[in-house]
This record gives C-alpha cells, sequence and structure tokens, in this order.
C-alpha cells in the first residue's frame, strides 16, 4: 500500500522560507517521478514543480510563478521528496499535496497548509 504523508507547513511571513516534505512508504520516489502541486484558496489544483526519475535524470521543473524561489530535491536514502520554499509571497498560501506515479497509478498526500502573510 503506498502512503505519502507531507509536512512541514505552517504560517510564515511575506519573504520567509519553509521546507515542506513528503515522505513515501510502498513506492520507491527515485524510479518515478514526482510532483508538487497547490490549491489556493477558490483556485484550481497547480502544479509547482516536478522531479523526473532518477533513470531520466532527474530533471527538475517549475511554474513560472515559482522559479527563482522554490527547489524541489530528493533524498533517495529517506525515500523522501522536499519542496524549499523562500521569498514566500501571500500568493503561495494555498494547500500543498505532493503527487507520485508509477506505470500503473498516481498517488496523492493529504496536502499541507502553507499561509503566508503580508
Amino acid at each position: 500500500q503506498v502512503q505519502l504523508v507531507e509536512s512541514g507547513g505552517g504560517l510564515e511571513q511575506a519573504g520567509g522560507s519553509l521546507r515542506l516534505s513528503c515522505a513515501a512508504s510502498g513506492i520507491i520516489f527515485s524510479i518515478n517521478p514526482a510532483n508538487w502541486y497547490r490549491q489556493g484558496p477558490g483556485k484550481q489544483r497547480e502544479l509547482v514543480a516536478s522531479i523526473a526519475s532518477m533513470p531520466s535524470g532527474s530533471s527538475r521543473n517549475y511554474a513560472d510563478s515559482v522559479k527563482g524561489r522554490f527547489t524541489i530535491s530528493r533524498d533517495n536514502a529517506k525515500n523522501t521528496v522536499y519542496l524549499q520554499m523562500n521569498s514566500l509571497k501571500p500568493e503561495d498560501t494555498g494547500v500543498y499535496y505532493c503527487n507520485v506515479r508509477d506505470p500503473f497509478t498516481t498517488y496523492w498526500g493529504q496536502g499541507t497548509q502553507v499561509t503566508v502573510s503580508s
């Protein structure tokens, strides 16, 4: 059974930083692509950052709105994916979800709330 558990969300002031973690069990992050999504108040869920599997080169991609501020990374030994968020803005507020895809299924975590105050 695959389980993704996000943590690290909270309340932060604009300009501050947070690091989100997504720990996986039942699936190996290093051989599957992983993503961070977010859903702001009244908005659709959007892709924030992605990291390809190691066999695919571990390339990273970011939404234009977070380029230069957010960094996605992976610790293979801990089977955990991170999202380092710097220079936070109020518009970064939302529930952040991690997601991982194997050849058959997409799995989602329960989400962690990030609130950025101005």
